[in-house]
């Protein structure tokens, strides 16, 4: 509607406003409000400031900016993750496992060989038999695991359970699609843990981060080979628990790990060796196991206990690790109630399917210790569900002299014994 039109408007609606304005003045208070309503309704959208009008439209959007706010830390989150995975990824690698296997085809032969020629012609030549033989063999893949890359002339950490077979063949498949032959320097006699080497330089490697510093509920990422098939998977969730023991079994082997960490970030079958990340693409623990069964459970064996034997593994070509000689049960409140112990926490020794408490002629043996003692302290730190007795065992070297204080019987006693080096046999 023009201007023109909008002051005819206003002229005939003030002389109709005009003539009727005494009587509604001078009636009941109700109807004063009549010329209030045809004000709001009739002529306000007309005279209104052009300023006014502009109005609505600037607050229409601060919903979108608003809205735009509340996203920037998805965003942000989001932009985090891509980093840290584009970060450690080129450093990823995938571990093959080959084997020769026989080749097998059907083979013709004369069941009848054996009887007399007469007998032979009976059944003549118009009976084929066959049966399968082998024709020689092949080499072939038959499993697949994840590592990553831990200096620039090829040091890589595995999973010992991935490269446990000696006659096996390993070979390295990198992120940018190169082969490499991969030979197998070390595995850890205490831990699912081992460092494999290939002939290559200038590699990408990976940053280690500190699993100390680990809390409950911060983002974890695995990448690895899922399922021995899709390379450099990635996965994404939280830690979701700490300093956890479990019991791991498979290929008629068992084997108990301690202090790792739990995720619920998917670490499928082929994912073993793979690195588990925090948000600054650090490796914060090695992808190990997963709960079969369930579904947003696996573990990863802390980073910070194996940095000791990457370290040895630099050095010589090997890992040297301290040696005290005990099978133990970390007690819990659970377990001290039901046996009626005198302390809720520490290393109870005692043995089991795999041999004694105290292992025979062991330093902890030399020093006297017995099966069922409690070992409360390791020189003055104590013995906890978060500092078990492994891992404060790892933080010394071979030869290093150690306090144990223990309970006999409810009575406290210290012993002293000398670490050494543990023994290939075990």
């Amino acid at each position: 509607m023009n201007i023109n039109k909008r002051i005819l408007i206003l002229i005939i609606a003030a002389a109709f406003v005009g003539g009727i304005l005494g009587s509604l003045i001078s009636s009941r208070p109700v109807e004063a409000n009549l010329f209030e309503n045809f004000y709001d309704q009739y002529l306000k959208q007309f005279i209104q400031p052009k300023a006014s009008q502009e109005q609505p439209s600037v607050s229409k959007q601060q919903p979108t900016t608003n809205n735009q706010q509340l996203y920037a830390p998805t965003v942000d989150y989001e932009q985090a993750v891509i980093k840290a995975v584009e970060q450690a990824s080129p450093a990823v690698v995938s571990v093959v496992i080959s084997k020769y296997v026989p080749v097998i085809e059907q083979c013709p032969y004369n069941p009848f060989s054996d009887l007399p020629p007469e007998f032979q012609q009976f059944f003549g030549e118009g009976f084929e038999f066959y049966q399968p033989c082998q024709k020689g063999s092949k080499l072939q893949e038959v499993g697949g695991g994840s590592g990553f890359i831990i200096s620039s002339d090829g040091l890589i950490v595995t999973n010992k359970h991935v490269v446990a077979d000696e006659k096996a063949s390993y070979t390295v498949l990198t992120n940018d699609g190169k082969k490499y032959e991969a030979k197998v320097l070390a595995r850890d006699p205490n831990r699912d843990f081992a460092v494999l080497k290939i002939s290559a330089n200038n590699l990408p490697e990976i940053r280690l981060g500190d699993s100390d510093t680990v809390k409950l509920g911060q983002t974890a990422i695995a990448i690895g080979n899922a399922l021995g098939e899709f390379r450099n998977t990635v996965s994404v969730g939280v830690i979701s628990g700490l300093s956890r023991s479990v019991t791991a079994s498979g290929a008629g082997l068992t084997e108990k790990f301690e202090g790792l960490i739990q995720t619920d970030a998917a670490i499928n079958q082929g994912n073993s060796g793979g690195p588990l990340l925090n948000l600054k693409g650090e490796v914060i623990g090695i992808n190990v196991a997963m709960v079969s069964g369930a579904q947003n459970i696996g573990f990863a064996i802390p980073i910070n206990q194996v940095k000791k034997a990457i370290e040895s593994v630099r050095k010589t070509g090997r890992i040297i690790t301290p040696y005290l000689g005990v099978r133990y049960t970390m007690i819990t409140e659970e377990l001290a109630k039901k046996e009626k112990l005198p302390v809720k926490e520490g290393a109870l020794v005692r043995g089991g399917q795999d041999g004694p408490g105290v292992v025979p002629n062991s330093p902890a043996d030399k020093a006297g210790l017995q099966a069922e003692d409690i070992i409360i302290e390791l020189n003055g730190e104590k013995v906890t569900q978060d500092n078990y007795l492994g891992k404060l065992i790892q933080k010394y070297n071979v030869g290093d002299t150690i306090t144990l204080k223990i309970l006999r019987h409810g009575k406290e006693m210290e012993l002293k014994a000398t670490l050494e080096e543990r023994p290939k046999s075990l």
